[in-house]
């Protein structure tokens, strides 16, 4: 909806009103009519030029009035003595028109002008049949047509200049959300990258301490503080890195190398040395898949070790790793029920990060208890299964 226009007339208009009309009243002062031998002499040339001055208040308030009335009036002003006031303010009311009327108004202005700039000179010429008859259609065009166009033109360019202002505060309100959707997704990055780094340590670490602690044995003692040493010094070794990266100390520090498949023996080694008894199965050629691919799989596989030694049951925990020509299934169950021995304290933010992993490289992800035997054969089992796509567009799993 178009907003109302403004009662009030525009301080601008109003010293164009004033200045019009003082001039025009200086011009009749001192006698310099504009034609001459017209039926209404004296006076009569101060009525067109009155009406004008105030049609000059309505330029932009009111322009297609002003522009109606300002043609009869400036008529009416070739049966006077004419004032060149009255004229110039005609052409600018034209103009104004043409600038602050209406989209459909100011395109057909100039051409109902120019076609009237057109009609006037065909009609003087064959009226008066002389050579003169064209200075009259000159005349009309510089009255009505020239303005009209002129405030066409004008009105384009601020129209071009209003839509360029509009696209550059469009591209800068872009590039902000840009911006702060790669500010969010490299948080969640992180995110992810620290908690799955970090938390099997801080498990391990989490889960030797209190057995240390409720056992008064003097080895079991000195095998969980020798586990809780080599986690504390993985897990440092891993926040450096991290830390590292996030400093990105130079082009002289070495690119550290990314998890791959060939390292879940390493992985599964560290979590028998944790106390869990893990069985890994890898099918399919363990070469030759995409990078993230091969990360997401590496970081869900040890996220599944991570919470089953939090919060399985005791028993084996079978690791499942099948490649396809497709893609690669990830199929980790441990024992599901209850726990007698210590827990570590869980958020669920591991789940969040194995789902979002399989879902930036458009796989599936399912996590729960499952009615299947567990991998020591009795009843029931928490099973984490995702299936990873070898041929995606998705983002960086990271």
């Amino acid at each position: 909806m178009q907003a109302a226009a403004p009662l009030r007339p525009h301080r601008d208009d109003v010293r164009i009103a004033v200045g019009g009309l003082l001039g025009g009243l200086a011009l009749w002062g001192i006698g310099l009519p504009v034609n001459g031998g017209r039926p209404l002499g004296g006076t009569w040339a101060l009525v067109p030029l009155v009406v004008m001055a105030a049609l000059e208040l309505l330029r932009r308030t009111r322009p297609r009035l002003a522009v109606i009335i300002g043609t009869v009036a400036v008529i009416a002003d070739q049966f006077t003595d004419g004032n060149l006031a009255t004229v110039l303010m005609f052409t600018d009311l034209m103009y104004a028109g043409a600038l602050y009327g209406t989209p459909a108004a100011a395109r057909r202005l100039p051409v109902v002008t120019g076609l009237l700039t057109v009609a006037v000179t065909l009609g003087f010429v064959a009226w008066w049949r002389k050579p003169e008859a064209v200075l009259v259609g000159v005349l009309t065009g510089l009255v009505s047509f020239a303005p009209a166009a002129t405030g066409m033109l004008v009105r384009g360019h601020r129209e071009a200049a209003q839509t360029e202002r509009l696209r550059a505060e469009q591209t800068a309100l872009l590039a902000e959300l840009d911006r702060t959707q790669a500010v969010t997704a490299e948080r969640a990055r992180m995110a992810r990258e620290l908690h799955d780094m970090v938390a099997n340590h801080l498990s391990a670490i989490a889960i030797h301490s209190t057995a240390a602690l409720s056992l008064d044995d003097e080895d079991t003692t000195r095998t969980a503080l020798k586990t809780i040493r080599e986690n504390s010094v993985d897990g440092l070794a891993e926040m450096r890195r991290l830390i590292g990266i996030l400093r990105d100390a130079g082009e002289d520090t070495e690119p550290v190398a990314a998890p791959t498949l060939a390292g879940l023996g390493a992985l599964v080694e560290q979590s028998r040395a944790n106390g869990l008894d893990v069985r890994l199965t890898v099918s399919g050629a363990a070469t030759g898949l995409p990078a993230p691919v091969e990360l997401a799989t590496y970081r869900i596989v040890q996220e599944s070790l991570t919470n089953a030694l939090k919060h399985a049951a005791p028993g084996p925990v079978s690791v499942a790793v099948d490649r396809s020509d497709e893609r690669v299934e990830v199929r980790v169950d441990s024992p599901y029920g209850d726990r007698d021995g210590p827990r570590a304290p869980g958020s669920g933010a591991g789940l969040v990060g194995m789902r979002e992993r399989a879902a930036l490289l458009g796989g599936t992800f399912d996590a729960g208890p499952s009615d299947d035997a567990g991998p020591d054969g009795n009843a029931g089992s928490w099973r984490v299964h995702a299936a990873l796509p070898l041929h995606t567009e998705g983002g960086d799993p990271t």
